[in-house]
């Protein structure tokens, strides 16, 4: 398809997804922070300042552990996504989230900088803040790509890597969420920077799961409102612009650290054939595939995919 239809199909898109529901009930300006607190900070969230932001945290499990696990969210998510799988680690290691640049409570870059390196220096500071001076990073989609980028850029930060259904190379989605479709579009900016439809996110998050029966209420609900913290919006415009797909994969096979990447096998974002890439780039790199799973398996299935990384751990 040219870029000329692609454009003229995605205005198509966003213009049904407003016809859908109706301006009025698809009104949806920015909200401030702290508005959102109350409902997604709850304990044992904390703010530190990092790079200039309030970055959201939360920091759990016994403080001596000597190598603390390090969750990365993907793109348009939140430390939030990691629910179940630190419910089941804190009990014997220490378990980091936060929400990245652009994203979550955290919201956007003061310098508007987005770029996979800026995100790996910053996943380092954070550990810096915390007093971490080595971690096991485990990313999401996004933040998959984040951590391998880390554990190239910093390799002595980074001790093991666990990859879930992570970017890197370049990709032919098999379906792609209309919010991503839309926010890749840049003359759209003025009109997505204040309407959001609920059920955009509805059909957004129902996308990346592989059974979408499991898609929640309260779990729409926080990835609308997360969407909604002012500037998140214009950030992930931002991202999409300075992120091409693939920019770095040729560095992928200079990761030396004991590695396990986990897929879905229902992925319609990231195929599946790109967690077979990172295995046959990745020297003595373990492959966990689940067949039923889409592309945020730690959150539709947190206690299979939990598992997986905790055989992982004891290797």
């Amino acid at each position: 398809m040219s870029k000329a239809l692609k454009i003229t199909a995605g205005v198509v898109l966003a213009l049904v997804a407003l016809a859908g529901v109706g301006l009025s009930r698809s009104w949806a300006p920015d909200r401030p922070v702290e508005s959102l607190k109350a409902r997604w900070a709850q304990p044992p969230s904390q703010f530190i300042e990092v790079q200039g932001m309030q970055v959201h945290v939360r920091d759990e499990g016994p403080r001596n552990d000597p190598n603390p696990i390090v969750l990365l969210h993907g793109t348009s998510a939140s430390l939030h996504t990691w629910d179940g799988w630190a419910a089941g680690l804190v009990s014997q290691h220490r378990v980091i989230r936060m929400d990245m640049p652009g994203f979550g409570l955290t919201g956007p870059a003061p310098d508007g900088d987005y770029h996979l390196p800026r995100y790996a220096s910053f996943v380092v500071a954070v550990m810096d803040r915390l007093g971490v001076k080595q971690a096991v990073l485990a990313g999401n989609s996004l933040g998959g790509e984040v951590a391998w980028k880390t554990a190239v850029d910093f390799p002595q930060r980074v001790s093991k890597l666990v990859l879930v259904d992570a970017g890197g190379y370049p990709f032919s989605s098999q379906s792609m969420p209309l919010g991503f479709k839309l926010a890749k579009i840049q003359f759209l900016r003025p009109l997505t920077s204040r309407l959001l439809p609920r059920s955009l996110i509805e059909s957004s998050v129902r996308n990346v799961y592989g059974n979408p029966d499991k898609v929640t209420p309260e779990l729409i609900d926080r990835y609308y409102d997360l969407t909604l913290r002012a500037g998140n919006r214009e950030a992930l415009n931002e991202r999409f612009a300075q992120h091409p797909l693939g920019q770095y994969a040729n560095e992928v096979k200079r990761i030396t650290q004991p590695t396990l990447i986990i897929w879905g096998g229902k992925d319609k974002l990231i195929p599946p054939e790109n967690g077979d890439h990172f295995q046959q780039d990745i020297v003595g790199s373990r492959l966990a595939v689940f067949d039923d799973l889409g592309h945020v398996p730690q959150e539709e299935d947190p206690a299979r995919t939990v598992a997986a990384m905790q055989a992982f751990l004891l290797r």
